[in-house]
């Protein structure tokens, strides 16, 4: 069962005219379409909204969304300030000093209960819910605990939320009636899974499918086929660009090969730092796996930034995968 929508977060909505709503560095699709459905509703209550975000915006899906938020606030005075799609402020990358002392709630379907739980409070307020598919599930809820129904463009940017964090309902079960539940709210409020599937499927660059070739081709099958590992390194980087990664499709097409249960890509971000994504089919919990490294996710998705080389990381990523595989 999702969790109910805390009436510390209602009040604190309430009683406020001036919001902040940040969001997590390098947004996707369920960060942005949560930071702007919000704003839509809290300005539809009359409040003042500002979208803010440090960016980069490098999927194809939110590209065109960048020019809606602000890289710091202009205005911090009164306001207070909601948090989506991730719990730790730090998160928020050159935003958090922007939002520093600031009366802040948090709204997170990622399991960070490990870094000390949440904090219900009327003064931080924090709406977590880690059996909820995207954070634009927790919003749609948000909007409707507010007396509101959501707009047709809130209901747009709820629906590529969902399908962005859930692979266009690939990772659902039989436990997913909850989510099909909002899908259907959000369409009957005018959404189209349509043009929520060419938004995240279409606007690819030739290059970026090149990328994906070079990738596969490295691709190495560990642990008798049960952890396929590849890499994008620095050069690749230089030669392709970093605009229209496509992190579902490599890991949609990995995830088909017979006997895999984990896929691990590495990319060099820098000569000095990479950042390492974690899938799984469902037998291994990669967010434990990844938080051993500071990071953190869901059972079936998680990721870390981490200093170092391809060279350096992969054999204590293996190391990580063998003390779970044997």
């Amino acid at each position: 069962m999702s969790a109910p929508v805390p009436v510390e977060l209602i009040e604190f909505i309430r009683s406020g005219s001036l919001f902040i709503v940040a969001g997590h560095k390098e947004p996707d699709g369920d960060c942005v379409g949560s930071q702007l459905a919000l704003c839509s509703a809290l300005e539809r209550l009359g409040k003042e909204a500002v979208p803010c975000s440090a960016g980069p915006f490098k999927r194809t899906e939110v590209i065109p969304y960048a020019a809606r938020f602000s890289a710091a606030p202009g205005k911090t005075a009164g306001a207070k300030v909601v948090i989506v799609d991730c719990a730790s402020p730090d998160r928020t990358g050159g935003l958090a000093a922007h939002l520093e002392g600031l009366p802040t709630a948090r709204i997170d379907h990622h399991d960070y209960r490990a870094e000390g739980g949440p904090r219900v409070s009327p003064e931080a307020p924090f709406f977590l819910d880690p059996a909820a598919p995207s954070a634009t599930v927790m919003i749609l809820s948000l909007i409707e605990a507010l007396g509101l129904s959501p707009t047709k463009a809130e209901a747009q940017m709820l629906l590529l939320g969902l399908c962005t964090d859930t692979g266009f309902f690939r990772h659902l079960d039989e436990n997913a009636a909850e989510s099909f539940s909002a899908a259907r709210r959000m369409i009957d409020a005018g959404a189209s899974p349509k043009a929520a599937f060419q938004a995240i499927n279409g606007g690819k660059s030739l290059k970026s499918r090149i990328l994906l070739g070079h990738i596969l081709s490295r691709s190495e099958a560990l642990f008798e086929g049960r952890l396929i590992l590849s890499f994008e390194n620095f050069e690749d980087a230089r030669v392709f660009g970093l605009e229209g990664r496509d992190s579902d499709s490599l890991y949609q097409l990995l995830q088909s090969v017979a006997g895999v249960e984990a896929i691990v890509i590495i990319r060099e971000e820098t000569p000095e730092k990479c950042t390492v994504g974690f899938r799984s089919r469902d037998q291994i919990d990669v967010a434990a796996i990844a938080a051993s490294f500071g990071g953190g996710g869901h059972k079936n998705a998680a990721g870390l930034a981490i200093a170092g080389t391809i060279s350096d990381i992969k054999p204590r990523i293996i190391e990580a995968f063998a003390r779970v595989f044997h």
